[in-house]
């Protein structure tokens, strides 16, 4: 009698288990894709930084670089607040570059938030 009660419990058990799995599998790759721009961002504002704070440039060109690496490796929605400026940092004039991007957003999981990251690079005299 117990093998009549127990038919068709493995296939609610299979549904249960890959609804967990794929849940799990999206949080992952959420998680991954935040990472991945977020090391971008980072790297955009670095590089950005460096640019600017060459003798013959400025913070413009810092901004329309970091742009252009984000614009490459993301897309131009991520290049949309990218600003630069001439600060103080330990005592040195330093230049830097300040990138805010979105989070990417996979459905309803993740976080609404933007990122925001900062590149400095010592000023040329």
């Amino acid at each position: 009698m117990t093998a009549r009660r127990e038919h068709g419990a493995a296939v609610a058990e299979t549904v249960v288990v890959t609804g967990f799995v794929l849940v799990l599998l999206l949080g992952v790759i959420q998680v991954t894709l935040a990472v991945h721009a977020r090391a971008l961002a980072v790297d955009a504002a670095a590089e950005g930084a460096r640019v600017a704070a060459r003798a013959d440039r400025g913070p413009a060109d810092g901004v329309a670089r970091a742009r252009e690496l984000l614009t490459a490796s993301l897309n131009s929605s991520y290049a949309r607040d990218v600003t630069a400026r001439e600060t103080t940092l330990d005592g040195l004039r330093v230049i830097e570059v300040r990138v805010t991007t979105p989070l990417p957003v996979i459905g309803l999981l993740g976080p609404a938030e933007a990122v925001t990251v900062r590149g400095h690079a010592l000023e040329e005299p």
